[in-house]
C-alpha cells in the first residue's frame, strides 16, 4: 500500500489550493479515504473523509464550507480542494486508507502567509 500526496506550498491567504493523494497497492475503490492534518505543536486531526462511492463525505465543523473532498476512483486518486486559506490552516496534510488498520502517506506541506 502506498499513499503519495501533492500539491502543498507557501500560499497567501484567501487563495485556494487542491492536494492531491494517488494510491496503490489496493483496491481504492472499494475503501474510505480520509484527509487529517497536523498543524505546528498539535496532534494529527481527521478533517475530513469520502466514502469508496463518494456519495458521501463529512467534514469537521472548522473547515466545513471551505474544504471540499473529492475522489477519481478510475484514477486511484483522493482529493482536498481548500479554499479562502487562512493561516491557521498551516499545516502538513496527510491522506490515509482505513485499509487494515491504516495507512498514511509522507503528507504534503500548507503554509498560509497572512
Amino acid at each position: 500500500v502506498k499513499l503519495v500526496e501533492s500539491g502543498g506550498g507557501l500560499v497567501q491567504a484567501g487563495e485556494s489550493l487542491r492536494l492531491s493523494c494517488v494510491a496503490s497497492g489496493f483496491v481504492f475503490s472499494s475503501y474510505d479515504m480520509e484527509w487529517h492534518r497536523q498543524a505546528p505543536g498539535k496532534g494529527r486531526e481527521l478533517i475530513a473523509s469520502i466514502s469508496p462511492s463518494g456519495g458521501s463525505k463529512t467534514y469537521v465543523d472548522q473547515v466545513e464550507g471551505r474544504f471540499i473532498i473529492s475522489r477519481d476512483n478510475a484514477k486511484n486518486t483522493v482529493y482536498l480542494e481548500i479554499k479562502k486559506l487562512k493561516p491557521e490552516d498551516t499545516a502538513m496534510y496527510y491522506c490515509r486508507t482505513p485499509l487494515h488498520g491504516g495507512y498514511w502517506g509522507q503528507g504534503t506541506q500548507v503554509t498560509v502567509s497572512s
